[in-house]
């Protein structure tokens, strides 16, 4: 194929360098162009270092189909369903390769359904028009291994001079056929710490209930990667300006205006996470939904006993509710919320330290993601912070001081202070 030399930046005029490209890509890379096949790494690893960051990923486009692929690499292995995909696995690290996409076919019948989104089926095309069907400018330049060149069919090396987040193609419709690049735009934008183009912006607005008709599941991953980019306050920020938050975490939205610290909390778990992106240390899903439908839960919980159940039956039943309602929207898997429960029982438990009691949630699994949102919640002004302080001095001394620390509280407990 021949490429008009207009959307060719030869490598004399970018920094991007081969040895900056994972070892198993360019594998993969030399594999494909030695069979005969167009090759090219492409997206967000060409963005990241076009802008000197290390990308987590390496993707490659291919002419090659995914039979053609499978047959020249034994670690190769299939994955999806209206468009399959080849993961090439080496060890820990997965090299994904994709066909090249092509133009959709339009059918009157098939432009939309009946929530308003395009449903199209994906079809193999050419290097251009595979260039056209990717979201963002800035995810759709390529690198050609062979003399070092980067392609850019749709600007995306000015966008990245311009730091603008550009979608490809009429945004209106390219967001009804897929909602999801409402947060993408977001999730880019703070990363980034780019803008957004006013015409990508601007429909937002206007289509931002399509988003509830994504799979929740798929909802958890964009949310999750968001909320994890180590810049999600200004994620966070960008998903109320677009009114995209009280969509997605509607029980949490509705109490923004009550008497409960909501913002307060969620800025100190928000900004929380990012120091430990920052960091590089671990962070967990559960402890997010956990925070972030907490108070949603506190009140659920006070009108359950308002109603009449037992402080403990209240708990419960507000827990499966509060979870039900926001699983509507976003399913957040089952091994999360299990946490979360036991994060939540334990906020409720962590007040009752006499007898064993303090030592035995000491030992319990959950105690150190029960113990973090206690200090975050009395920095928001939800618990005392006598009780934090309590936990974080509990938890620095021998046993011998904190049996001492556990009666001086049970003496307490019972009226009869030292």
């Amino acid at each position: 194929m021949v490429i008009d030399p207009q959307h060719i930046i030869p490598r004399n005029q970018h920094r991007v360098s081969k040895t900056d490209i994972s070892a198993n890509a360019l594998k993969v890379l030399n594999r494909l162009n030695s069979a005969g096949f167009q090759a090219y790494l492409v997206g967000g690893s060409v963005r990241d270092l076009l802008l000197h960051k290390a990308p987590k990923d390496f993707d490659v486009a291919t002419n090659a189909t995914p039979s053609q692929i499978r047959a020249l690499f034994r670690n190769a292995r299939i994955i999806g369903r209206r468009f399959k995909l080849a993961h090439i696995i080496y060890g820990r690290d997965i090299i994904e390769v994709a066909t090249f996409r092509g133009e959709e076919i339009e059918a009157a019948d098939q432009r939309t359904n009946v929530r308003g989104m395009l449903i199209r089926d994906n079809v193999f095309g050419t290097f251009e028009q595979d260039a056209w069907r990717r979201d963002f400018t800035i995810n759709s330049l390529y690198y050609n291994i062979q003399d070092g060149s980067i392609v850019d069919f749709t600007g995306g090396v000015l966008d990245i001079n311009e730091r603008l987040i550009r979608i490809i193609g009429e945004p209106i419709k390219r967001y009804q056929e897929d909602p999801v690049r409402m947060l993408r735009a977001i999730r880019f934008s703070a990363k980034l710490n780019f803008n957004i183009a006013t015409e990508t912006a601007s429909p937002m607005l206007q289509l931002n209930t399509l988003i509830t008709h994504i799979s929740g599941s798929r909802l958890f991953d964009e949310i999750t990667k968001l909320y994890q980019c180590g810049a999600s306050e200004v994620a966070h920020n960008l998903l109320i300006q677009y009114k995209l938050f009280p969509i997605l975490f509607t029980q949490t939205y509705a109490l923004f205006d009550s008497d409960y610290p909501v913002h307060q909390l969620l800025l100190i778990i928000i900004r929380s996470t990012d120091r430990r992106i920052l960091e590089n240390k671990p962070v967990t899903p559960a402890f997010l939904f956990a925070v972030f439908l907490w108070f949603p839960l506190r009140a659920k919980t006070k009108q359950l006993k308002a109603d009449g159940l037992p402080a403990l039956a209240a708990l419960e039943k507000a827990m499966s509710e509060v979870i039900a309602e926001q699983n509507r929207v976003i399913t957040v898997p089952k091994r999360y919320t299990q946490i979360m429960r036991e994060m939540w029982i334990m906020q409720y438990r962590l007040p009752k330290r006499t007898g064993n009691r303090a030592f035995q949630m000491l030992q319990h699994p959950r105690f150190r993601a029960a113990y973090d949102l206690l200090i975050m919640r009395a920095e928001a002004g939800d618990e005392d912070t006598t009780l934090a302080d309590w936990w974080t001095t509990f938890q620095a001394q021998d046993v011998t001081e904190q049996m001492r620390m556990v009666q001086d509280v049970s003496q307490r407990t019972e009226g009869v202070i030292r």
